[in-house]
C-alpha cells in the first residue's frame, strides 16, 4: 500500500488537471500556462495569458527572462501529443518548477474554459487577474 500511496503522491506532484489550473490562475497563484507546441498551434488557439516556448526551442537563452519562482504548467494538444511532456522535461532540466496539464488544451476546452487565438473560444469560462 505504501508503494501505491507514493505513486499517487508523485503523480499529483507532477500533473494537474484543467480545473486545478483554472483555479490556480483565478486565485492569483504564481503559475503560468506554457504552451510547448510550435508557434502556429499557439497562434491558432491557446489558454488565455499563456506563454509559448516550443519544446524544441527551450534553452537557457530562450528561458532566461522567466521567473524561477513561478510554477510553469506545460501543455500541448492533448493525450495524443507529447510536446507537454518534452517541455516539462526540458524546463525541469533548466531548473524550473513544472507540472504537466492532463489532457492538454483539448481537455481544457472540454471542461468549458475559454481559449484565445485566431480559432479561440471566447465563450468559455474566463479567469481574471486582480493585479
Amino acid at each position: 500500500m505504501e508503494e501505491q500511496i507514493k505513486y499517487y503522491e508523485n503523480k499529483l506532484a507532477f500533473e494537474m488537471d484543467p480545473s486545478d489550473l483554472f483555479d490556480a490562475l483565478n486565485n492569483g497563484e504564481k503559475v503560468i500556462a506554457l504552451d510547448a507546441r510550435k508557434a502556429f498551434g499557439f497562434e491558432a488557439e491557446h489558454i488565455p495569458n499563456a506563454i509559448n516556448i516550443p519544446h524544441r526551442e527551450m534553452s537557457p537563452k530562450t528561458t532566461a527572462h522567466l521567473d524561477k519562482d513561478v510554477l510553469y504548467v506545460t501543455y500541448c494538444d492533448g493525450i495524443g501529443c507529447n510536446a507537454s511532456t518534452k517541455g516539462a522535461l526540458n524546463m525541469t532540466k533548466l531548473g524550473f518548477k513544472v507540472k504537466e496539464l492532463i489532457g492538454g488544451i483539448e481537455w481544457w476546452k472540454f471542461d468549458g474554459y475559454a481559449t484565445e487565438g485566431t480559432k479561440g473560444n471566447k465563450g468559455g469560462l474566463k479567469f481574471e487577474c486582480a493585479c
